[in-house]
């Protein structure tokens, strides 16, 4: 039985199983252009988080797919074939989408598709070969339009600049049941993120620069929290973003190198 301080469990969480032959597939969909009809405006610099997204996770074993402008249909045909996918050799599954975003949506190139929607075939009940492994979803889009305040008089930095927000809200939504889910977003919900038209989003860039240095040696909800504190350094015209995640994981996780 487990012991008890104070009438609270005393067990502390294991790490996951990262000991699989395969590291796992990465898919990173990137929406940089979009049907006229919706009136979104380009999204410049987002091929730049797209490669170094592809870099990084290359380089922790993933084997990384990428997809550019996919219209609605062909966007949720690749998240299908990816669920239903055998992954029992493999130590986890990584999806990321750069788009724009809109009330519990990620917009495709022609129409929004739900979130809810989209990690449902990754639950338990449906996607056997993941289950009690780790299913990482990272979200790259506005949730509403506040441009948060400066507080703090935090400098700037070196930082470039930004002259790009992303636009619209992927806000928060009941996500189906299931462990072993964390769902990353570069911007807490109902205010904007902001975006450098060739360097990339900030968000994405100091993930990717965390996850150069520390990827393989961090737990991976410390690394997001570091990723946080380091987007809240910078400044937009003395605006602030503020990155957030749920985590649903019932382990530690870690991405340490795969032996030979």
């Amino acid at each position: 039985m487990a012991a008890r301080e104070n009438g609270v469990d005393n067990d502390l969480p294991g790490e996951y199983k990262m000991d699989y032959k395969r590291r796992g597939s990465a898919l990173i969909f990137n929406q940089e252009h979009f049907f006229w009809m919706l009136q979104l405006r380009k999204r410049p610099g987002s091929s730049a988080d797209k490669k170094n997204l592809t870099e990084r996770f290359e380089e922790l074993g993933f084997n990384v797919e990428s997809y550019d402008n996919l219209k609605e249909k062909d966007m949720m045909d690749k998240i299908r074939q990816a669920a239903e996918a055998d992954h029992s050799d493999a130590d986890c599954f990584v999806c990321v989408f750069l788009s724009h975003g809109r009330e519990g949506h990620i917009f495709a190139n022609d129409k929004p598709v739900s979130i809810k929607e989209i990690t449902s075939f990754f639950r338990g009940d449906q996607c056997r070969s993941l289950v009690g492994k780790p299913k990482i979803f990272i979200f790259q889009a506005c949730r509403g339009e506040i441009e948060d305040e400066a507080v703090t008089g935090m400098a700037a930095g070196d930082d470039e600049m930004a002259t790009e927000v992303e636009e619209d809200a992927a806000m928060v939504y009941t996500f189906p049941a299931g462990a072993d889910f964390i769902m990353c977003y570069s911007v807490a919900e109902g205010f904007a993120a902001f975006r450098h038209p060739e360097l990339g989003s900030f968000y994405i860039q100091d993930l990717c620069k965390t996850l150069q240095h520390q990827g393989s040696s961090l737990e991976f909800t410390e690394l997001l929290t570091l990723v946080n504190q380091q987007v809240s350094r910078r400044t937009h015209n003395d605006k602030k973003q503020m990155p957030c995640f749920t985590s649903m994981l019932t382990k530690k996780l870690y991405f340490r190198p795969k032996e030979e």
